[in-house]
């Protein structure tokens, strides 16, 4: 995130000191010289006109409803009418907007339903429209326009120039069926026996190497993405590949007794973001070596003290699906508000029906938490920095 400085303006006096010339007597009268002050309108003001310094001062300007709608993505499902999210962009403010679901209506049928999903939202503040286009089996928009990806294991033995070049195409596919985020790549690594990693490896959702080979290889498919002029989303921090159950269907065996803080998986995360991808998408797993109380998307110690501080991301934090299984011991009010607590920002939901509890639930702590709600306008200012740096915001 840019963060803007004020730095101070020399003020030059002129007349007031300087070499005297010939002109001027050597003595000067006996008469007292004296100087306006220098009233407060006479000294320049500084504007920071980063995206950081536009965000806060957009965020200063919303409501709390509206600095909470910006911190939520709701689902738009294959086959669904974008009307249906209409109230809740107008209304509630949402926004972000994830295109879910088996898309097979090529570019033209997907830039429909974005046109008129972004026409719901404000003309200065427009949405950040996210979908998962992996490749291989993880492909949600299809159809006349949209290339058959190949899986990440299969990109994985591209050397990373034409990699970067495939993903810019991928993304200019994307681009003009107005989306502008890919909640892609997968960075995690596989330590265990690929067919029993049912996340990642099972699927050929990860590029098939070593912990620094996937990095160059994220990297690359970053890089091509922001080619075209759409941002990604490195998932799921700080990885999946050491787990065998799929956050999405199961709660069980989802926790990674393995991943540390100092070890090749997390690094190669780390070594990603030298790419300035939009986002880093949070686990739903649990990592016993890390925080064994918390799964990733809910652990202060991993997104604040850990990917805040000592890695120094300052970006937008989202969640995988609040709506998976492997947190559906947590109430739908909560998620929100847990996600926020810990540092996060964007609530990535995969289920309509959640999207209302989780609003309703971070309305609720915020209007009772003073803390809280600072915790939300902080969020909001970093979801709206990256829309300002991404040209949605004006």
């Amino acid at each position: 995130m840019a963060i803007g400085c004020v730095m101070a303006l020399p003020l030059t006096l002129s007349a007031c000191s300087g070499d005297v010339g010939s002109d001027f007597p050597t003595s000067m009268p006996d008469t007292e010289i004296t100087h306006s002050p220098l009233g407060k309108s006479a000294v320049p003001s500084v504007t920071d006109d980063s995206p950081h310094g536009k965000a806060v001062r957009a965020v200063d300007a919303m409501t709390l409803d509206e600095r909470i709608g910006q911190l939520v993505m709701a689902p738009l499902p294959a086959g669904s009418d974008p009307s249906t999210l209409r109230d809740l962009i107008v209304d509630q403010h949402v926004g972000s907007v994830l295109i879910i679901g088996n898309w097979n209506s090529g570019t033209t049928g997907v830039s429909a339903a974005t046109s008129e999903l972004q026409s719901y939202a404000p003309s200065n503040n427009r949405l950040l429209m996210t979908t998962d286009q992996e490749g291989g089996s993880v492909q949600h928009l299809s159809g006349n326009g949209f290339d058959t990806m190949p899986s990440a294991t299969d990109q994985g033995t591209m050397d990373t120039a034409q990699l970067r070049q495939s993903a810019a195409t991928w993304g200019a596919q994307l681009k003009s069926a107005g989306i502008n985020v890919d909640l892609a790549p997968v960075v995690g690594t596989v330590t265990v026996d690929r067919s029993s990693n049912a996340p990642i490896g099972a699927l050929n959702r990860d590029f098939g190497l070593d912990a620094a080979g996937n990095a160059k290889h994220a990297k690359a498919f970053i890089e091509g993405m922001s080619d075209s002029g759409v941002g990604s989303a490195v998932k799921h921090y700080p990885g999946l590949g050491s787990v065998t159950g799929n956050t999405d269907f199961t709660a069980s065996g989802i926790l990674d007794t393995t991943t540390t803080l100092d070890g090749p998986e997390i690094n190669a995360f780390n070594t990603t973001l030298d790419a300035n991808p939009s986002m880093v998408m949070m686990s739903l797993a649990t990592y016993q070596q890390i925080d064994p109380d918390n799964p990733a998307v809910f652990s202060h110690s991993l997104i604040t003290d850990y990917l805040r501080g000592t890695i120094g991301f300052q970006g937008v934090v989202t969640s995988d699906s609040l709506s998976a299984t492997a947190l559906s011991g947590v109430q739908p009010s909560d998620l929100g508000v847990r996600l926020v607590e810990a540092g996060g920002d964007l609530a990535c939901i995969g289920a309509s029906s959640y999207v209302q509890p989780v609003l309703d639930g971070l309305n609720a702590k915020a209007a009772g938490d003073a803390t809280f709600a600072r915790k939300v306008q902080q969020s909001a200012i970093r979801v709206m920095t990256l829309k300002y740096e991404m040209g949605l915001a004006r």
